[in-house]
């Protein structure tokens, strides 16, 4: 099966450049699942019902999320009705929603996880512990395909989760600092990169106007964060091929404004 992971969907330039490229790559690269992190989708912080259903007509099949995901408090609301949308597993089992989705496609189950790191994030449970438990689930169920997006902060952090889970699971990619890393790589059939990258506007600060960080670098006081609409536009993702359980390619596909794709150098096993 053939994957596409997008990184951090930032507000409404980036829900425009998965309009714009997702329906095209699933066509050119020939996807069966498709997978977003949408936890700054809407407006730059958190996704709302309205912009999780418009982000499904452009054909992202399952969508995921980190510390942002509770910025909306609507959310609250839907989440657990909408399957699709993942919260991280390790956050409280007092918070509504599932940080696990499974899908059958091409008559194999897959699972999509949702982990958080610690370092600099919200308070949640550790994250190796946690996915030690949900991968014991997986097995239990007989399920090989496994996909994570690991939102945290320090790439140190998601390399160690590499380290311990190599062999265990399909997939480990990295978002949340919305800048992508030159790390793409299979290691003893796991396909990782420590940040997929950011789809939104790639002229600011990690998807912002840059008025309001240099503000805030500049005098050490918090400013308010927004996005710039009218902006050069990036689009950032990972396709991936899975057989049985083992990421057996992987490549990095780039797209600015309305131009065509770049393709990194595959990566196989």
């Amino acid at each position: 099966m053939r994957i596409i992971f997008i990184g951090d969907i930032v507000g409404r330039p980036g829900r425009l450049m998965v309009h714009r490229h997702l329906a095209k790559a699933i066509k050119e690269f020939n996807i069966d699942l498709s997978i977003g992190n949408v936890e700054n989708a809407s407006g730059g912080f958190g996704i709302t019902k309205k912009n999780m259903k418009e982000l499904q007509t452009y054909k992202l099949n399952v969508m995921t999320s980190g510390n942002h995901i509770w910025d909306k408090k609507e959310t609250f609301n839907f989440i657990d009705e909408e399957t699709h949308l993942l919260r991280p597993i390790n956050y409280s089992s007092l918070l509504p929603g599932k940080g696990v989705y499974i899908k059958e496609i091409k008559g194999e189950k897959v699972a999509i996880i949702n982990l958080m790191g610690m370092f600099s994030m919200p308070s949640v449970d550790n994250p190796l512990v946690a996915i030690d438990k949900e991968l014991e689930n997986l097995k239990k169920e007989n399920i090989k395909n496994i996909i994570i997006d690991f939102h945290a902060e320090a790439t140190a952090e998601k390399r160690t989760l590499l380290m311990y889970l190599k062999g265990k699971v399909s997939a480990i990619f990295g978002t949340h600092t919305h800048i992508g890393t030159d790390d793409l790589e299979i290691r003893e059939n796991t396909s990782y990169v420590s940040d997929v990258g950011l789809t939104g506007c790639n002229d600011g600060v990690i998807g912002m106007e840059d008025k309001a960080p240099i503000e805030r670098m500049l005098k050490g006081i918090s400013s308010k964060f927004s996005i710039n609409r009218n902006c050069d536009k990036i689009f950032q993702a990972i396709i991936f091929d899975i057989e049985d359980g083992k990421s057996i390619n992987a490549f990095k596909i780039k797209a600015f404004d309305e131009g065509e794709f770049h393709k990194s150098l595959e990566t196989d096993c």
